[in-house]
Formats: C-alpha cells, sequence, structure tokens
C-alpha cells in the first residue's frame, strides 16, 4: 500500500492506494480517499478596502498587475487570472485605489472569491 495527499479543486485528500491481488494479469488499484480539511492561508490585509474584487471564474493567479496604494480608473485590470488557458483580467468596478492584494501569483481562487479591494 502507498499513501498519497493529494488536492482536487481546493479539497485536500488523503489517499492510500493498494496493489490488487494478481493472478498473472495486472488487477486494478483499489483506492480510498478521505478528505482533509485544507490549510487556509492567512489572508492578507482582508476587507481593507470597500470595494471587493472578486474571481470571475475558478483558476490560478496568472499576474497580479497593481500593487497597494496604487490608482486606478474604473476598468483598469488589477490583477490576471488563467481560467481554461484563458486570461481573464479582474478590473477595478470604480475609480479608487488598491487598498489590499489578497492572493499571489500562482494562487488557486474560486469563483467568487474576493483577490483584491479598493478605497
Amino acid at each position: 500500500m502507498k499513501n498519497y495527499t493529494i488536492t482536487v479543486n481546493g479539497s485536500v485528500y488523503d489517499v492510500t492506494v493498494e496493489e490488487g491481488a494478481g493472478n498473472g494479469a495486472a488487477a486494478a488499484p483499489k483506492a480510498a480517499a478521505a478528505p482533509k480539511a485544507a490549510p487556509k492561508a492567512a489572508p492578507k490585509a482582508a476587507g481593507a478596502g470597500s470595494v471587493k474584487i472578486e474571481a470571475g471564474a475558478a483558476g490560478k493567479v496568472f499576474k497580479i498587475e497593481k500593487k497597494v496604494g496604487d490608482a486606478v480608473k474604473k476598468g483598469d485590470a488589477v490583477l490576471i487570472v488563467e481560467a481554461m488557458k484563458m486570461e481573464i483580467p479582474q478590473v477595478a468596478p470604480q475609480d479608487g485605489t488598491v487598498a489590499s492584494i489578497d492572493c499571489a501569483v500562482g494562487d488557486a481562487v474560486e469563483a467568487g472569491q474576493v483577490l483584491a479591494t479598493l478605497n
């Protein structure tokens, strides 16, 4: 038996894989999975601003275009999320100043997750 830890859509599972009893033919491995609490990263000044910029789709943070303190206009890209091999800009919904960036490049994000805030 071999033990593995895998992550599927942000959920972490401990998996034990057992080789099947052989009769000369390859047997399919048997797997048992038990959900495990995913480690949560501490938010980086989450909610520092009153205007939220949320992920439009589940994906991975590809690039951060702005930093805390940068002035932005409505429609400016604050960061880019990669989903299904597409780069999707997450834009400022209104003019303001970036109050917080609540993710890092490479982070997996879910649709609706707060990625940044503005004042």
